[in-house]
């Protein structure tokens, strides 16, 4: 079996962030790991500094338990450099080369619409965005079948 896997997103302000993911990506904030009734309580078993808080953090998971899991974390440095690991996001591959750079552009425009930067244009392939907070992350066309 293969090994699943979460992606975590480091940030100076999580709930900006996770207001941006969830709706780029459709995620919604995942609850607490049982038995825990809210991310504050079960924060509350690590004996946090007092300074930390459930806004230093967000989870979110996609609704229908397909794609990994988003931690965004608050950190105190700032981001620096570009990342080294970036997200994807799909947009059906079906039709003419023109048909998906017109998907492709709708979903560049929703996203920047939502908080998103235009990057760059990569031909009529994908282009690069940036998030609220600088991280880059590309829209393209998934394969004819999605």
């Amino acid at each position: 079996m293969a090994a699943s896997f979460d992606l975590t997103l480091d940030c100076a302000d999580a709930p900006l962030l996770a207001t941006f993911w969830k709706t780029a990506l459709g995620y919604v904030d995942e609850p607490p790991p049982a038995p825990f009734a809210t991310r504050a309580e079960w924060l509350a078993q690590f004996d946090l500094p007092e300074e930390e808080t459930a806004d230093d953090g967000a989870w979110l998971c996609d609704p229908a338990g397909v794609g990994p899991r988003l931690s965004i974390l608050r950190v105190p440095e700032p981001k620096t450099a570009k990342n080294r690991l970036h997200i994807d996001i799909r947009v059906p591959g079906h039709g003419t080369p023109a048909e998906r750079w017109a998907r492709i552009s709708a979903e560049a425009e929703r996203l920047v619409a939502a908080g998103a930067t235009v990057a760059a244009e990569v031909g009529t392939h994908h282009l690069v965005l940036r998030d609220p907070e600088g991280n880059e992350f590309c829209v393209a066309a998934g394969s004819a079948r999605s």
